[in-house]
């Protein structure tokens, strides 16, 4: 399954759908905060999901149910930078259950894995976009419809190309 995301669409099988990106965009050069999405090719690596929001989720992928307690650490003081938590935490942490819908899916990027480096940018998502596509902190966010159908054409190998 090839994915790419190009002008703020994301194109996937024989759908072109809008997404919101990072505020500052698209940049080879991100950095823990900037508000940039990365540029490459990343494998998606996990799936992760409210259950008592998404009934019926149709994937090839791991999946992971968002309990209340969890987070991914975005602390780069943090051992676990980069990485799954459980909250509350002394570090920083991005909250994955929300009262909002926009992690009620979350498709999880190899973005600064093997290794974690420091600062270079942590919680790169594909997840459910605000109604009014309100820039994300550089992740990739689209329709709730649209994500459940990506969702189910991902295979484990799918990769995704920003540019």
């Amino acid at each position: 399954m090839h994915i790419e995301l190009k002008n703020k669409k994301l194109i996937f099988d024989k759908y072109k759908v809008k997404c919101a990106i990072g505020k500052r965009g698209i940049c080879t050069k991100k950095r823990e905060g900037d508000n940039i999405t990365p540029k490459g090719t990343f494998k998606i690596l996990k799936l992760f999901y409210r259950k008592d929001r998404i009934k019926n989720i149709n994937s090839s992928l791991n999946e992971v149910v968002i309990e209340k307690d969890m987070g991914w650490c975005d602390d780069p003081k943090s051992r676990s930078y980069n990485k799954l938590i459980k909250l509350p935490s002394t570090f920083k942490a991005e909250k994955l259950y929300k009262k909002n819908n926009i992690y009620d899916i979350i498709l999880v990027l190899d973005y600064n894995f093997n290794p974690v480096v420091k600062n270079k940018g942590s919680a790169i998502f594909i997840h459910i976009a605000s109604k009014n596509f309100k820039p994300t902190r550089g992740c990739i966010a689209i329709n709730k419809y649209y994500m459940k159908l990506l969702v189910s054409f991902i295979k484990k190998n799918s990769k995704i190309k920003i540019r």
